[in-house]
């Protein structure tokens, strides 16, 4: 291993642990980033739209454990270093898009907690993104050669306030909106830690009652569940005004919806997500990228799913013309619509993610890997032999399995690859739908649950099982071999013996 390349060690432990454990990491993706070019293209170039004002919405649909999560962090991280500001928060039954007794703004509080920004990605960054841009503004008005603590400078820096929030005062809810920015400035002008804690209280939707917040603030409104969304809008307006180049919120788990048994309470949840996608793409709203994640059941189930919302489905099925047709059963990539569906990665992709977990797994521990190119081919190969593997399996099954390989012969040094995979096959224990509640459906609904089940497996393409080829050769270094390089499209013609562990 190249002793040059050192991946922090505090990233780097907290990155293995996550991925050993089926969990994606909030630090450290890039490292293990193999793949995905396409949906990665796509989503950078809504980011590049986003920044020019514009308003954009997307569905990740994919199976668990296929990537999902991992690309909305990969997103989330290269969104920061752009200079947007982030937010992310994951669906549970007391989270929802819409929802009453709090489920509904729980979700706009969880946003707001991990509110990220470049100088604060791990979250938290709603305080020091406003006592960011007061201290910018100070900073400019000085500039001009008026003197702090002068009568002069506090009524530039009043109008230079009154500026910002002026142009929200007409969207909705933006009056008690730009109020609370005002009174949260005059806080800080003043010094006053309580005022500025109410302000940052009502801001992140803490007040449960409107007279709570009137006797704080003196504003009649407060953020709740049948709001939070008009909000949301605010604060990509508000970042924009101070200088970021928009708002990318991120809702994962979005399963946890096609889950609710009430139809009622179902159905409200996908009438919010249809007045997100028009408001989106039409031109309603301003900065902002909605990317939600969820499984192909929530997408495609026509009892349950979005599909069963007909206003959602005419909007997000695929035209006729997508490639499934008579003899032909492999759609064809698109990735300018709202759904971006991800594949499964290739069988090159996939070595070179094990070859490049198996050099920062001897980094992190300091240990010299012993598998060789040939083992992790074998590896491979006893991995997809399973039945239906080919089509099936998920890069979050073989990273598992290859750790549990890896920690075993770093902790036995009298263990052998041989001796610790076998000649059997490795079993994969996250099964095609594992991991679902098995309450997720109501008695009612399970022949239902069934029958899409069976439409899913009739409509699957026809896979022939094969066992993974070596990778054609190409001598120069690329991405799997060093994790400070960049992925390109042809990282996965290499070499075998530029991997050699």
């Amino acid at each position: 291993m190249d002793e040059t390349i050192r991946v922090p060690k505090r990233i780097l432990s907290t990155l293995l642990t996550s991925i050993a454990a089926g969990v994606v990491p909030r630090s450290g993706a890039p490292y293990i980033a193999i793949g995905r070019t396409d949906e990665i293209a796509a989503l950078l170039s809504d980011l590049d739209n986003v920044s020019e004002g514009a308003a954009t919405m997307r569905f990740i649909i994919g199976k668990y454990g296929s990537g999902k999560s991992f690309l909305l962090q990969l997103i989330r991280g290269t969104a920061l270093d752009r200079g947007f500001i982030c937010a992310d928060a994951d669906l549970s039954p007391e989270r929802r898009i819409c929802g009453a007794k709090g489920t509904g703004v729980a979700t706009y509080k969880e946003l707001m907690r991990n509110l990220s920004s470049k100088t604060a990605p791990d979250g938290g960054a709603l305080n020091q993104v406003i006592a960011r841009w007061l201290s910018a503004l100070q900073s400019e008005i000085a500039g001009r050669g008026l003197l702090p603590d002068t009568e002069d400078f506090r009524r530039a820096l009043t109008k230079e306030i009154f500026s910002v929030t002026r142009d929200m005062e007409g969207e909705v809810g933006g009056f008690d909106f730009a109020a609370v920015l005002n009174a949260y400035y005059r806080a800080y002008t003043d010094d006053d830690e309580e005022k500025k804690s109410a302000c940052i209280r009502w801001l992140r939707g803490e007040y449960t009652t409107k007279t709570e917040a009137k006797a704080a603030l003196g504003v009649g409104s407060i953020i709740d569940d049948d709001s939070w969304y008009d909000y949301i809008k605010l604060w990509a307006v508000f970042f924009r005004r101070i200088g970021y180049r928009g708002f990318v919120v991120m809702i994962d788990e979005c399963v946890n919806l096609y889950k609710i048994t009430n139809r009622i309470s179902r159905e409200n949840n996908y009438e919010k997500i249809l007045s997100m996608f028009n408001d989106t793409l039409q031109g309603k709203a301003e900065g902002l990228a909605l990317l939600l994640g969820g499984t192909p059941q929530f997408l495609e189930d026509t009892r349950r799913g979005l599909f069963s919302y007909e206003a959602l489905k005419s909007r997000l099925a695929e035209g006729q013309f997508n490639g499934v047709s008579a003899g032909n059963t492999t759609a064809y990539k698109n990735m300018l619509g709202p759904v971006i569906r991800l594949r499964r990665l290739s069988d090159d992709e996939m070595f070179a993610l094990i070859a490049r977990i198996a050099r920062l797994h001897g980094q992190n521990y300091n240990w010299n890997v012993r598998v060789t190119t040939e083992d992790m081919t074998t590896f491979l190969r006893l991995c997809l032999a399973r039945a239906g593997a080919d089509a099936m399996i998920t890069p979050r099954e073989i990273i598992r399995d290859f750790c549990t390989v890896l920690n075993i012969l770093c902790q036995n040094p009298d263990a052998t690859f041989a001796g610790v995979v076998g000649q059997g096959v490795v079993t994969l224990s996250h099964a095609p739908g594992a991991g679902e509640d098995e309450d997720a459906f109501a008695a009612e609904d399970e022949a239902a649950a069934l029958a899409f089940a069976a439409e899913v497996q009739a409509a699957a393409p026809v896979v022939q099982q094969r066992t993974p080829a070596a990778p054609t050769a190409k001598p120069t270094e690329n991405a799997a071999t060093n994790p400070d390089i960049p992925y390109k499209s042809d990282d996965f013609d290499f070499d075998l013996a530029d991997l050699d562990i």
